[in-house]
């Protein structure tokens, strides 16, 4: 468990493109956070059949079994699928997929699949959150066209949201722990079904809005903070990057680069957007690390709405696999990848005006019970599927929030994927904050220097 504090200044819905702050929602509005939806925004309810059942608090005790580092493995071990989707019933379901999952089952109809479990409404968060988004739903606001945030330092801004940004802003300011430690793989799934090993990784990850004691005058404004250090293949040990990324758009991000070959740190400016990921060996863009990395302002969001479809969750037993088990050739192995029907908000994303980027359209799936993105469709400027993201989210009881880390990117046109940030075999902890001073180049300079 962690405290916080979480205060808000004022709130409006700034629509994309408006030069002030609409108003927020009102309070008789925002007091359906206590009746009909859940403290972060879900619908309290189960759906008219019961295939999503209501929402009773999440999960927030420790899971027995094993676990690795603070992630339990198993997690509803005695539950089986209630069915699966194939490509051959992929008709029955179709309402409910996505286009790059009923891609997926139409490319690879021998091997992949969807194994469709219960609905386990496990999203929980501290009671300090929940007590505070109250407050943001009235109080919090965008600024700079929706590309900036105000007075928010933690939870969920718009839990109640108006417009497709507000949405991306719940996701980027998610629950998590102040800070969290864990090693990852980055994985390419090659064309002839080979998987090659890009990098391996240890990363550590600090929310600075979720500090103890966190007020807006005391918080810089960055959301997230970190520096990783590459372990494998050996003629890449010892890269580190730091990265800092702020609701500020003036400063949305700054990173620093160390390569051991030049022996130097340098500024990064280009390791965002649509700049190919060293880290994965360039097989996805930065900013499809964990479903969706950094500013928001390459793109006008629009709302389209909330839906049910069938999305991955409760993943903790995928992480439990070893990773030769959890990769199948070309995708991710359907024996221990976990789908349920959950009812998510549909946000597309259109470049804006002036501005570009590699992916010109993309349709984001986001889990209403934890603002996660957890499916994501990429369009090329024809506007045919070109690449699809899943997400594989996992509950830490002990937070208690649910997290996502590995994203498994697949490029549909060259018939490749990279998994990125693979936790399997690996560890991961929620730690201490460590001082500040750690994410900085000077930091990376100095212990490379000795």
């Amino acid at each position: 468990m962690f405290k916080h504090k979480l205060i808000c200044a004022a709130l409006g819905a700034a629509l994309l493109g408006a030069g002030s702050a609409q108003g927020g929602v009102s309070a008789e509005e925002a007091a359906q956070l206590k009746s009909t939806l859940t403290p972060l925004g879900g619908e309290r309810a189960a759906n008219k059949d019961g295939s999503i059942p209501a929402w009773t608090g999440g999960l927030t005790k420790a899971a027995a079994g094993k676990a690795m580092g603070d992630i339990p493995l198993e997690l509803f071990a005695g539950d089986k699928p209630l069915y699966q989707v194939t490509a051959q019933n992929a008709g029955e379901h179709a309402a409910l997929l996505s286009e790059g999952t009923r891609a997926l089952l139409q490319k690879y109809p021998d091997s992949f699949r969807l194994d469709v479990y219960p609905t386990r409404r496990t999203a929980a968060a501290p009671q300090g959150v929940y007590d505070n988004v109250a407050k943001n739903a009235t109080r919090c606001s965008t600024t700079d066209g929706g590309y900036s945030l105000q007075g928010c330092i933690g939870g969920t801004p718009f839990p109640i949201p108006k417009t497709g940004v507000e949405v991306m802003w719940n996701y980027l300011m998610r629950v998590e722990a102040p800070s969290i430690e864990y090693r990852f793989k980055n994985i390419v799934g090659n064309a002839d079904g080979s998987h090659t090993l890009a990098t391996r990784n240890e990363i550590a990850f600090q929310y600075p809005q979720y500090y103890d004691g966190a007020t807006p005058e005391s918080w810089s404004g960055e959301y997230a903070i970190l520096r990783f250090n590459t372990l494998e293949p050996p003629f890449k040990a010892g890269e580190s990057l730091v990265i800092r990324d702020s609701i500020d758009q003036k400063s949305a991000r700054q990173a620093w680069q160390y390569l051991v070959g030049q022996r130097r740190v340098r500024r990064a400016p280009t390791v965002a957007y649509d700049t190919p990921d060293f880290v994965a060996s360039g097989a996805n863009y930065f900013d499809e690390v964990q479903g969706l990395f950094g500013s928001l302002d390459r793109y006008e969001w629009k709302l389209v709405g909330k839906q049910e479809m069938l999305v991955p969750y409760n993943n903790n037993g995928f992480i439990g696999a070893p990773l030769k088990n959890a990769l199948a050739r070309h995708h991710l192995n359907p024996d221990h990848v976990r789908w349920e029907r959950h009812r998510v908000w549909v946000v597309e994303a259109t470049v804006a005006p002036g501005k570009r980027h590699a992916v010109p359209k993309r349709r984001y799936y986001l889990d209403e019970d934890t603002w996660l993105v957890v499916l994501m469709d990429g369009y090329d400027a024809e506007g045919k599927l070109w690449r699809t993201t899943q997400v594989t989210p996992f509950v830490v009881p002990s937070i208690p929030a649910t997290l996502i880390k590995t994203a498994t990117v697949f490029n549909l046109q060259a018939n490749t994927m990279s998994i990125i940030q693979a936790l399997n075999e690996e560890d991961f902890k929620v730690v201490p904050p460590k001082p500040e001073t750690y994410f900085t180049g000077d930091a990376v300079a100095a212990e490379a220097s000795r």
